[in-house]
């Protein structure tokens, strides 16, 4: 299993120079990976290009790019354009549905059919991804284009999935999934199984199961479970968070969060790897010396795999 970490949301006007921080610190402590979050900060795809050029080596990841605000065709072209960037075999782009909260109330599209949305924005990214043109007139969005952006190997596309439907299309199509707030039982029980499933009825290589979950090395649990608690109340709230929540018998995201001592983050973070996870993405919310711990209880694991 590869480890990795979530870049941590940076601001101001040195915001880039700091994420170029992040990913040598994380390069340099032997990290394999570097996701980051496109919300309502930095474009991630954007800010992982001109970051990422200036420190070679490590994967980078969108963790994930909303699908509706960005016709397929644009996300290729901005996909392929920030891998010429960081050169060869580096970018991995991320993408999923976000909520319907995000999609309909703030930026006004209609979030109706969201699994079709997904097949039929596949059948454009993909494609253009891969250096043929798209042809497509479906029922959530049409295109008629080709691309002429120079490619720099392939850029492997995972999806934010969750729901069966998607994890068909995770499996069958796309390269694998991302996820968050989904605990090692819904993992191995749930996830893993129809996720292989459809990469093999696909006739495609076993998928990548990407894992990011809150990580914090302590020796007050309970006061990190209460910080993850407060710090990560909102992914409770969202129906499909909330779903994964709920088959792992969780009350919310402090009890997916991967807190102890160094014996105990350790363990747990393995047991992904026994559940069928590919890839574990720390997301670190420790604060001072907790957060050198956390940091160098991660380094141990690499070292230890």
């Amino acid at each position: 299993m590869r480890i990795g970490i979530l870049a941590a949301e940076t601001g101001g006007d040195q915001a880039l120079g700091k994420l170029a921080d992040q990913l040598r610190r994380a390069a340099g402590d032997g990290l394999a990976s570097v996701w980051m979050s496109n919300i309502f900060g930095l474009d991630a795809l954007t800010s992982l290009a001109v970051a990422g050029s200036k420190v070679p080596g490590i994967e980078l990841g969108t963790a994930v790019v909303p699908t509706y605000p960005r016709h397929p065709a644009v996300l290729a072209q901005q996909a392929l354009t920030a891998a010429l960037a960081v050169g060869p075999g580096r970018l991995t782009l991320g993408i999923g549905l976000s909520h319907k909260i995000v999609i309909e109330d703030m930026y006004g599209y209609s979030f109706d059919r969201p699994a079709r949305h997904m097949r039929e924005y596949l059948s454009v990214l993909l494609p253009l991804l891969d250096g043929s043109p798209a042809s497509v007139d479906g029922s959530t969005l049409s295109a008629h284009i080709g691309l002429s952006v120079p490619r720099a190997g392939r850029v492997p596309v995972l999806l934010a999935a969750m729901a069966p439907r998607m994890l068909e299309l995770a499996g069958g199509q796309a390269d694998g999934t991302l996820l968050w707030m989904t605990g090692p039982v819904t993992v191995r029980d749930y996830v893993v199984p129809a996720i292989s499933a459809a990469a093999s009825a696909a006739g495609r290589p076993g998928p990548r199961v990407v894992c990011s979950l809150p990580v914090c090395v302590t020796s007050d649990a309970a006061a990190a479970r209460a910080s993850a608690a407060k710090h990560f109340a909102i992914y409770g709230q969202l129906p499909s968070y909330r779903a994964m929540l709920d088959r792992e018998g969780a009350a919310g995201p402090a009890d997916v969060a991967i807190v102890g001592n160094e014996d105990a983050v350790a363990a747990q973070i393995l047991a992904l790897a026994d559940a069928g996870v590919t890839d574990f993405v720390a997301a670190e919310f420790a604060r001072g010396e907790d957060r050198e711990r956390t940091r160098s209880l991660l380094k141990a694991v690499i070292a230890g795999s």
